[in-house]
Order: C-alpha cells, then sequence, then structure tokens
C-alpha cells in the first residue's frame, strides 16, 4: 500500500513509499480503507516536543484523522461499514490506504457526510467538544434536542471567548458554544474570518490584527470577562486570555498550561486553569455525528488535495491560513 512516513523522530519531513497492510496485534485494532484524511497543525514536530507522549516504536505515519470504510473487524462495526475517527497520536496515521483505528475510537459516518468533510470532523470536533463540556464548564444537556431548561439557563449566564475562532477547532468551539445557548460567544480571529465566524454563531468578533484581547477588555472592563475563555493559539494569545477570564472564571488551552504565561501582576483565582490533550472517544463523536445528521453543527473544510499534493497540503496547512480543515485524499473515492 502507499503510505507517508517520517523518516525519523528528529526529522519534521514526509517522504511518500509503500509498505505492508498493517496487521491487527490489539483486540480492539480494526482494519479500515483509508479514504481521506487530515494533517494536524505541527503533528511533525509530536515526537520532537513531546517525545515522552510519542512511543519509541510508533510507526511514524502522520495524519490521525481518517474517513473510511471497515475491511475486517468483530463486534460493533462490521465489513462495509462507513466510519470515522481521531485515531491515538501514540500509534500510526491514516496517511496510508489502510489503518489500524481501535473500536473505542470509530463512530459512523453520518449518512450526509462525504469522505472529505467526514475526514474533517473527528480531531476539530473532539477537542471543541471536550474543551466545553468536559474540561470546561458548559453543559451539554442544553444541546440536546430542545435542550435541557435547566443546562440551557446556567449555560445562558456563561459568556464564552474563543481564541483562534476561524481555524478547524475554533469553527466547531463557536458552533458548539453558540448551540449550548453560552450567554454570548466571542470570536478572536483575523478579519477575513469574521463573516464566517458570526455564520457560525459568533455575536461578537474581536479582530486581532487591530487590537489584543488585553486591549478590547479594557475597552468595557468587567463587562467584556467571559466565564470561559479556550485558547487554541498558545503564545502571547494565551497570556492576553487572562485578561479576558473574569475572577472565578475557567481558562481551557489546547496549547500549553495556562498558568506558565500568566501575566506578572494577574491575582484571579480560577475555577479551572488547564491544558489537555483531546481523547480519541468514538463515544463523543457519536453524540456529534447526531448533531451533524440533525443539520445543527456542520464541519469546515478549507481545501482538499490529492495524495501526491501532500506537501502542499502541509504548506497550506503551516500557513496558517487555512479557514477549516486541510484534507487529503487517500482513495479514488473520496
Amino acid at each position: 500500500m502507499k503510505t507517508l512516513l517520517q523518516p525519523s523522530r528528529t526529522s519534521t519531513s514526509l517522504l511518500a513509499t509503500t509498505a505492508p497492510l498493517p496487521t491487527p496485534t490489539h483486540p480492539d485494532d480494526v482494519l479500515v480503507r483509508v479514504h481521506a484524511t487530515s494533517p494536524c497543525a505541527g503533528e511533525l514536530r509530536w515526537a520532537i516536543d513531546y517525545p515522552a507522549a510519542i512511543p519509541a516504536d510508533k510507526l511514524l505515519v502522520p495524519c490521525q484523522d481518517l474517513a473510511g470504510t471497515v475491511v475486517t473487524a468483530s463486534g460493533k462495526f462490521h465489513p462495509g461499514d462507513r466510519v470515522y475517527c481521531r485515531v491515538s497520536a501514540a500509534r500510526a496515521g491514516a496517511a496510508r490506504d489502510y489503518a489500524l483505528p481501535r473500536a473505542s475510537e470509530l463512530a459512523r459516518i453520518p449518512p450526509s457526510l462525504g469522505w472529505v468533510e467526514a475526514a474533517a470532523t473527528p480531531l476539530s470536533a473532539l477537542t471543541a467538544w471536550q474543551a466545553l463540556f468536559v474540561q470546561g464548564t458548559l453543559d451539554a444537556a442544553g444541546i440536546e434536542d430542545g435542550g435541557s431548561d435547566d443546562a440551557r439557563a446556567r449555560n445562558g449566564q456563561v459568556r464564552v471567548l474563543v481564541a483562534g475562532a476561524g481555524g478547524g477547532v475554533g469553527s466547531w468551539l463557536v458552533q458548539l458554544a453558540a448551540l449550548a445557548g453560552a450567554g454570548a460567544v466571542v470570536a478572536v480571529c483575523g478579519p477575513d474570518k469574521a463573516d464566517a465566524v458570526r455564520a457560525l454563531g459568533a455575536t461578537e468578533v474581536v479582530d486581532y490584527r487591530k487590537t489584543t484581547i488585553k486591549d478590547w477588555v479594557a475597552g468595557d472592563g468587567d463587562a467584556r470577562e467571559c466565564g470561559l475563555v479556550v485558547d487554541v493559539i498558545g503564545g502571547e494569545t494565551l497570556a492576553g486570555c487572562w485578561a479576558a477570564v473574569r475572577d472565578g472564571g475557567a481558562l481551557v488551552s489546547i496549547t500549553a498550561a495556562p498558568d506558565a504565561l500568566r501575566p506578572e501582576g494577574v491575582v484571579k483565582t480560577l475555577e479551572r486553569s488547564l491544558f489537555f490533550i483531546v481523547e480519541p472517544l468514538g463515544s463523543n463523536l457519536e453524540e456529534i455525528g447526531e448533531l451533524v445528521e440533525a443539520g445543527r453543527v456542520r464541519p469546515t473544510v478549507d481545501s482538499v488535495w490529492e495524495f501526491d499534493e501532500y506537501e502542499k497540503a502541509f504548506e497550506r496547512l503551516d500557513s496558517g491560513h487555512a479557514k477549516g480543515k486541510v484534507v487529503i485524499k487517500v482513495s479514488g473515492e473520496a
């Protein structure tokens, strides 16, 4: 089968090569024919930057998101099932003809999604779901059909700020926070993405090219502080998020521990201040899939590339200008 491969743990380049089909070695392994996949920003540096999280024996195939067809399996999934998932970063990814996700990671693709949209969904949607409803303080019961009145009332008391709202994860954060009934959804993004995030449910937009988060908050003091702030950018942006989160609120980041970037002199005491790594849970993806099929949320695709255009796909991703997910077609069916 064809596959992409990092030559070594210290390399950030990729080569296109061939390899034998993967062989299941775990009772939960499911052999899947991959039709489309999606890379993640920074993933070619994972083994360098997070060596403890990447096993020494990992086959360095990139792209942990997949959409494909079950080939051989037992139990819940059957040959021919259309499935998608996020494969754990500890195992080989999906930039190859066949991959080995685990049944616990898989969910069936909503009928309304094609291969490309399905491949664009798992990582971004799961990260947003867990940031808001597992690590954050919104109640997922507020997005159920009709919504729990109590949950929506609680969510309605929470202003949510999303730093990096125009990207793959950010677009899901905006949609899910709005759907859950958050009191406000503040989207921090560039001006070229303002209309898109408003269409997804943002009630306010902060143009980071014109103002910092700190200066924006200072423009109207306590009224602009938020009970839940989610950062997907890191660095100075994460440091600026301390100005936006209210005392007693929650600050969640997928880039770094917020306390490590707490500005000097900030004395707020937060209910939650944490960095987390997404769990590739098929059960969460099933819930998201129901919302997709009901037309209540949708994936955002920036661009689609053929398998042999993988270098251009990663360049687009690394440019920082992608408006949603970058997807690579693996099979001719995608």
